[in-house]
């Protein structure tokens, strides 16, 4: 693994040496970061089931004001921190342990997303709730993008509207914005 572009290019993220994670393949990191490039500059964004940190180290790297990286494995983690040190990142994100869903609920009222991913597990049973919350955070003309298996289709709380779906192989992306948003 690898950041793509930006200010970090080319340096070399640590994947996880346990069973279970799946990271984001730089294929389909890069034809993500390819349709975002316009909203990332100075974005505040959420890297909801962090995993390495891969999703959030690259919006940093592409001019990210700040990045919120949620992750309940506590090897995870670890890993985030490791991966954000080797990269010399030192300000501009803050790491939270804890399922999502909670986290966000935890966090200041003032506190929005201009921009939330999410890449759970493809088969975990809290991506609704995630959704709700991330629903509730995102900033008015805000985007959620979703990495799914494109086997399951994912159930889009009513405040939340698809606007898109990219395909690659047996992933896919779903972005989302509020009902009635830009």
């Amino acid at each position: 693994m690898r950041v793509i572009a930006g200010r970090l290019k080319g340096r070399r993220l640590t994947a996880p040496s346990w069973e279970g994670p799946r990271p984001t393949s730089d294929k389909l990191r890069e034809t993500l970061f390819n349709v975002l490039t316009p909203r990332i500059e100075g974005a505040r964004v959420l890297d909801g089931y962090a995993g390495t940190g891969a999703i959030g180290i690259e919006a940093l790297s592409r001019g990210a004001a700040h990045v919120t990286f949620v992750e309940r494995d506590r090897r995870a983690v670890a890993l985030i921190d490791a991966n954000l040190a080797s990269c010399d990142v030192r300000q501009g994100y803050t790491i939270h342990a804890g399922d999502v869903a909670a986290v966000l609920g935890r966090l200041p009222a003032d506190v929005s997303f201009d921009l939330a991913v999410l890449d759970p597990p493809y088969e975990a049973d809290t991506v609704g709730a995630a959704l709700e919350a991330v629903a509730d955070r995102l900033a008015d003309d805000g985007l959620v993008v979703l990495e799914r298996a494109t086997r399951r289709e994912p159930d889009v709380p009513t405040r939340l509207e698809r606007v898109r779906d990219v395909r690659s192989g047996d992933s896919t992306l779903t972005f989302l914005r509020r009902v009635g948003g830009a």
